[in-house]
């Protein structure tokens, strides 16, 4: 409750059918938001990458019913580097309202806490696995950066975060500036912006931490 508002609680206090990405975890969830829920009278449906398109309409369907429907994210915002985005388009072409929740997103809580700009940058998710195509992408957008004054912000997959980390110091100009967000939110947390030729001097073990990487070339 330190980082969700009581908007949040309120939903999930009245709400019973929910789109999520892991019914395990969504259940945990929720019985700790509101632990006298009965867990029977909860109904889930799992989206994520092996969700066929089929099922969309069948997820959406108890709106067209008259009924709320909650979208859960596993972690992060609700379609925001989310595959929850498919179902909120489909709502829309259906006409159904929707309401989005305040909660927390690392994606623009780590460039609150960056130093970098605000007023532009993009969110470019993941980056390319092939190490020669991630150092092409990874100096394209930092001369992205550099041409149109704008922030880019990527990820990777938690347990290659130290090797992305070794491909960006290899790949940028020591005077870029790179700002590496971890476990955002958690008693863990880890936020710094250094230039490249500081990090190079730095230690740190990004290893399975969920983490936003930032750069920006002055």
């Amino acid at each position: 409750m330190d980082v969700l508002p009581q908007t949040v609680k309120r939903a999930i206090d009245l709400i019973d059918t929910y789109i999520v990405e892991n019914e395990k975890t969504a259940r945990k969830f929720i019985k700790s938001i509101h632990p006298e829920k009965v867990q029977a009278s909860l109904k889930l449906s799992a989206l994520n990458k092996h969700t066929e398109v089929s099922e969309h309409n069948k997820m959406i369907q108890p709106c067209l019913e008259g009924k709320n429907i909650g979208l859960m994210s596993e972690a992060g915002c609700p379609g925001i580097a989310d595959p929850g985005a498919v179902i909120v388009k489909l709502a829309h072409e259906k006409n159904i309202q929707v309401i989005p929740l305040v909660g927390p997103s690392s994606i623009l809580l780590a460039l609150m806490a960056s130093g970098m700009n605000g007023q532009n940058f993009a969110f470019n998710g993941y980056l390319p696995i092939d190490k020669s195509e991630k150092k092409t992408v990874i100096k394209n957008l930092e001369k992205l950066s550099q041409d149109k004054n704008q922030s880019q912000i990527f990820i990777e997959t938690p347990f290659r975060n130290n090797k992305m980390l070794d491909d960006i110091l290899q790949a940028l100009h020591p005077s870029t500036h790179l700002c590496v967000a971890a476990d955002i939110t958690l008693p863990t947390e880890y936020i710094k912006t250094m230039r490249i030729s500081d990090w190079k001097k730095a230690t740190i073990d990004l290893h399975n931490r969920p983490t936003i990487f930032i750069i920006h070339k002055s």
